[in-house]
């Protein structure tokens, strides 16, 4: 997979960039706020997709069905980006989700 390949290159040239980028992430993904870990990927998914970050979005939409988000949820948090970043985006992120099996 082309994106864990990129990934594992960063990591092994520049492990301790990675690391405080990791622990940074984390540290605002889990005690930044209340939000529930669903609802925190849901919203990491539509920032990804409304910015065209394809494979931010592909990501995302793994971690949300991993932290239990249905099919319905993922697409409805596509779907929602539509008015602000427009029809075109969101068809865009629409297609990324059907081609990763939904």
């Amino acid at each position: 997979m082309k994106i864990r390949e990129n990934l594992d290159a960063m990591i092994a040239k520049h492990p301790e960039i990675y690391e405080a980028y990791e622990r940074y992430g984390r540290a605002v993904h889990e005690q930044g706020g209340p939000l529930d870990e669903r609802t925190r990927w849901l919203i990491k998914l539509a920032v990804s997709a409304s910015q065209g970050l394809a494979k931010a979005q592909i990501t995302h939409m793994a971690k949300a069905r991993a932290a239990g988000c249905t099919g319905e949820e993922i697409e409805h948090a596509i779907l929602l980006i539509a008015p602000t970043a427009g029809f075109p985006r969101m068809m865009e992120a629409m297609e990324r989700f059907r081609e990763t099996g939904d």
